[in-house]
């Protein structure tokens, strides 16, 4: 809700006129201070809450809580209708369901905000901030905010998608949204927050770490990330993994690896007919340049 005006009208929020649309129904408000006008709708939302949540259960995440919740409605299904108590309330909504609009498509419920990213590529929701790719740094963007997740959606596309956090000033970063730096600054692989905690599969870290002990190891590590950025982390991990089988660990060596491994296959041969092959194949016959040389001098 936006605004309240007189009586019924309401200046209803963005997203919630778009969920309306979405399911085909017009929102009607109540006057202020009528609570009456809402017929059984408060006494219906505390039985949901004394048959769901008392009391009050504790789930690891969303999907275990939805996989709770749905065996809980199979069960509290099974009870007498209350119009018709001959019957149970699956029994009734069986019977009812084919005659129900059937929906098409899911709404993907969000609340966006506008906001801009920070010249350290990060966006703060909720007290907690999320990184976003270096190169929409300063760019506003649309954050678009879900129960299980964040995300960051510009020129229409997803550039950011991460698993929303609860709890205040904790730091979520994608070490892939900063690799353009690593172009400029290598040094900062060694320092840089993103790249700290960075969980790399062991071959890789194993690698890394000869590799950063090395004359500008910082840069040849970075050449090997923007390779993997293109092709994916695990051709990088293989190539790691048969370097470390060898005795020379460096960066071309590995790069050298992962550009066998992520070279084009040869072609398949193809079934010729019958009737197209050559009757007479072509003989290699390096006389014929000879003769090309004589009729050349003749023409001159």
């Amino acid at each position: 809700m936006e605004a309240i005006f007189t009586g019924k009208e309401r200046q209803f929020n963005r997203r919630f006129m778009v969920l309306a649309n979405h399911y085909l129904f017009e929102p009607v408000a109540c006057t202020p201070a009528s609570g009456w006008e809402k017929g059984q709708v408060e006494n219906q939302a505390g039985n949901i809450r004394e048959w769901l949540f008392t009391p009050l259960a504790r789930f690891a995440n969303f999907d275990a809580l939805n996989v709770w919740l749905a065996t809980r409605c199979r069960e509290l299904a099974q009870r007498k209708h209350p119009v018709t108590p001959e019957r149970t309330i699956a029994a009734c909504f069986a019977e009812e369901q084919p005659s129900l609009r059937q929906i098409t498509a899911t709404f993907d419920g969000y609340v966006e905000h506008m906001l801009r990213v920070s010249s350290t590529c990060l966006v703060a929701v909720d007290r907690n901030r999320y990184s976003v790719p270096a190169a929409f740094a300063g760019r506003a963007v649309s954050v678009r905010t879900s129960a299980a997740g964040v995300r960051i959606v510009a020129d229409g596309a997803t550039v950011a998608d991460h698993a929303r956090r609860y709890g205040r000033d904790q730091l979520i970063c994608d070490p892939w949204h900063y690799l353009p730096i690593l172009e400029r600054k290598p040094g900062a692989l060694r320092n840089g927050v993103p790249f700290q905690q960075w969980e790399l599969p062991t071959p890789i870290r194993l690698v890394r770490d000869r590799i950063l002990k090395q004359p500008k190891g910082d840069r040849a590590f970075v050449e090997l990330l923007m390779m993997a950025r293109e092709f994916g982390l695990e051709p990088l991990q293989v190539a790691c993994e048969l370097v470390l089988d060898g005795n020379v660990i460096t960066a071309a060596v590995v790069l050298n690896e992962m550009r066998r491994l992520v070279a084009p296959s040869t072609p398949a041969m193809l079934n010729v007919p019958d009737m197209l092959k050559l009757q007479t194949e072509p003989r290699a016959d390096c006389g014929r340049y000879d003769h090309l040389r004589e009729v050349s001098h003749v023409i001159h």
